[in-house]
């Protein structure tokens, strides 16, 4: 290295702070460090097999398969993986975010929408962007205020903030070059998906469907930014014209007056293209509300929710859909990873669709026509007993679908699905599917009293009834039911070839690599290696906090390189309380880790936990009181601060709340004085008595906890 080299890099090293190489990442922008950067295009795209060491798009390629054909690090040495280097963010949220690496850059996104682009061999930081989201849209938000990722291209790095504009960026130096917004304020839509680029326009879709919209996707040129064109989901009202003639026939599913509150059918996660067939292939939410019998009175299959869907990406036309549970009622969302592969299946090669949805089953489906080849359960299943391949549609058992009157059914899945977003992998070398699986029940109930709100989420369903029992031995039995694991799923013969057996149910994404490796973050804190052909556990590496986001490989100056951002949150921390105590590792430590064969950097030991006393108020609410508290807490606050008032460790837990005791649990809830950290004020809908009868709740539920816990210690 020349002197002047070597000053450079110091000058840089004093400039961000760093000691080793390690950054810590906030606000504001440096110069930028490359050519031509993020110069990706169609053909660079379209081949990006040539370029293993980049991984230009969310799923590395237009596959979205997540396999890296890199193999430098492999099942022989990975055991001499070691950190490389590290970056601390500024954000202790859910971090959701799939890298994007490009020529030596890597850019990423955290919560909150920020955007950062650092050296993918040191993690030096270039530039950063705060898209600066109202900390109060955070109340639409249903899952986190997450955010899973950028697009490139031709020089510019896309984002979708988490209130509903799409921006784009120089990849250069992280200055806004255009930004449109993609939704009406007037509803609570939010974007938290990762934009996809596909012949010069960039397409994104949003999320908010338990929140009352009207699902669509939209493609916007990538130079402009306008609007190329729009497909939405559901119909409107049918007393107006329709955007487009297939919404003429989506209509006749829907019965009542779905289109008041939106119908959902949000597109917030899935995308492939398939370049041969010319075809965009996306997945839709569930519908508006959950409870069918609200939403859809008289029944029907009510299209396009959960469903995936094939378009023409120049122009949005409909090609095909296939519906994966007809009138959901029970939030089986289709949204989650679609990836497309080419295999023998009876003897022919056959264009595929590869999808595990939230609701059990892994399709197989014919790519260019939609046709259902084969469809299994890929985890416990019992609302439905199979697939119909001669109709495609499921096979459902009796009782499973509950209505106002009805005592409620327990089933499986629940709404956190058997698979969600965390992402899968497909590897051409052993025809494998890996799979991030998810074993967690669910009593679903109607709400007998349900009101539309607008401050809350619009289920229709009873979260009481389906919170977490306090009877200890019931509790117990629960918790120890909901589990997950790492599935290495056959999609030829539809069966599971080898399992990695988790504690939580909810775990990282997963990465391939043609090394023979699988890598999958726990959230119990570990980045895990293991042997694709067999499971066999190869190596690990203390994340210090929960993965959930998944992990990409790339290489720099022919160097290997494993990375991932690490951060505990998203919809089950936030939701879950108990089961994600049990299950997660609840300190959040948000970073960015990246690993290399013989990486010399260790992380800092982490601080120790804070060990906050519960010494709650003595209750003194009357029974009716404390119901209806529990009832407004459920409804209102427990997305946040956890189930039955147990928070799962991102957000405040209120049993310790020291507001429990004094005026200041009004201004909160009421007065809104915690606004600029996303706690809206809730005087729109909830009243003095409310807020009161809310804290006369979580001062029981504090009480009951100090008792276990003192039982526990004796």
């Amino acid at each position: 290295m020349s002197r002047r080299e070597f000053s450079v890099v110091m000058i840089g090293f004093t400039l961000l702070s760093v000691a080793g190489c390690h950054s810590k990442l906030g606000g504001g922008d440096s110069e930028g460090a490359a050519k031509s950067p993020a110069g990706v295009d169609s053909e660079r795209i379209l081949h990006a097999d040539k370029e293993p060491g980049n991984w230009m798009s969310h799923g590395r390629t237009y596959s979205e398969q997540r396999f890296s054909p890199l193999k430098q690090i492999n099942d022989q040495n990975v055991g001499r993986l070691a950190l490389a280097w590290y970056v601390d963010l500024d954000v202790r949220r859910g971090q959701e975010s799939t890298p994007i690496v490009v020529d030596g850059v890597m850019y990423f996104t955290t919560a909150w929408s920020k955007v950062f682009a650092v050296k993918a061999a040191t993690g030096e930081k270039l530039w950063s962007y705060d898209p600066k989201v109202p900390p109060e849209w955070a109340v639409n938000a249903c899952c986190d205020v997450v955010n899973r990722g950028v697009a490139v291209w031709r020089g510019k790095v896309f984002v979708g903030s988490l209130d509903g504009r799409l921006v784009a960026l120089d990849a250069a130096t992280g200055k806004v070059v255009w930004e449109t917004l993609t939704i009406d304020r007037e509803f609570r839509y939010t974007i938290t998906g990762a934009p996809r680029v596909v012949k010069g326009k960039v397409l994104i879709g949003n999320g908010g469907a338990e929140m009352g919209v009207r699902g669509y996707i939209s493609a916007y040129d990538a130079e402009t930014g306008k609007l190329a064109w729009r497909f939405y989901t559901v119909p409107g009202d049918p007393g107006k014209p329709f955007e487009a003639p297939i919404l003429e026939k989506a209509v006749k599913t829907w019965t009542g007056t779905w289109w008041k509150l939106g119908g959902g059918g949000t597109v917030w996660e899935s995308m492939a293209y398939d370049p041969d067939l010319d075809l965009l292939y996306f997945g839709t939410g569930n519908g508006t509300f959950w409870d069918q019998s609200a939403r859809s009175p008289n029944g029907g299959d009510n299209l396009f929710t959960s469903s995936v869907v094939a378009v023409k990406p120049d122009t949005g036309e409909y090609v095909w859909h296939y519906q994966e549970t007809p009138g959901d009622t029970w939030d089986f969302d289709s949204a989650e990873q679609i990836v497309l592969a080419d295999l023998t299946i009876g003897g022919a090669r056959r264009k595929v669709l590869l999808h595990a949805p939230k609701n059990g089953f892994f399709y197989v489906l014919d790519r260019a026509t939609g046709e259902a080849i084969s469809a299994r359960p890929y985890t416990e299943v019992t609302w439905a007993d199979g697939i119909d391949l001669k109709t495609g549609r499921p096979i459902e058992r009796a009782g499973v679908r509950y209505k106002k009157g009805d005592k409620g059914v327990a089933m499986a899945p629940g709404p956190l699905g058997g698979h969600s977003w965390h992402s899968m992998s497909y590897s051409p070398m052993t025809g494998l599917v890996y799979l991030p699986v998810q074993d967690a029940g669910f009593f679903y109930k109607s709400d007998e009293h349900f009101q539309e709100k607008e401050l809350a989420m619009n289920t229709a369903t009873d979260f009481v009834a389906a919170g977490l029992p306090q009877q200890p031995e019931v509790k117990r039995n629960i918790l120890n039911s909901i589990k997950g694991r790492l599935s290495a799923w056959d999609p030829v013969e539809q069966k599971e070839v080898w399992r990695v057996e988790r504690t939580s149910p909810v775990n990282g994404g997963v990465l391939s690599t043609a090394g023979n490796l699988v890598f999958e973050g726990t959230a119990q804190g570990n980045l895990e290696a293991y042997r694709a052909a067999t499971g066999e556990k190869l190596w690990s590496a203390d994340a210090q906090s929960g993965v959930v986001a998944a992990p990409v490989t790339y290489t720099v100056s022919g160097e290997q390189f494993v990375a991932v951002v690490v951060g505990w949150g998203g919809v089950f921390p936030l939701a879950a309380g108990e089961i994600a105590l049990k299950s997660g590792r609840a300190q959040n430590v948000s970073r960015v880790l990246a690993f290399k064969l013989g990486g010399k950097q260790r992380l800092p030991p982490l601080p120790p936990a804070a060990q906050a006393l519960l010494k709650p108020p003595r209750p003194t609410a009357s029974t009716a009181v404390v119901r209806k508290g529990e009832e407004l807490y459920q409804r209102y606050c427990s997305g946040c601060h956890g189930d039955v008032g147990v928070s799962g460790g991102v957000l405040p837990d209120l049993r310790y709340s020291e507001a429990l005791e004094n005026a200041r649990w009004e201004e909160v809830i009421l007065g809104g004085s915690l606004k600029s950290f996303g706690m809206v004020s809730f005087s729109k809908e909830l009243s003095k008595p409310d807020a009161e009868a809310i804290r006369a709740y979580v001062i029981l539920r504090a009480n009951q906890s100090a008792a276990e816990i003192k039982a526990e210690n004796r």
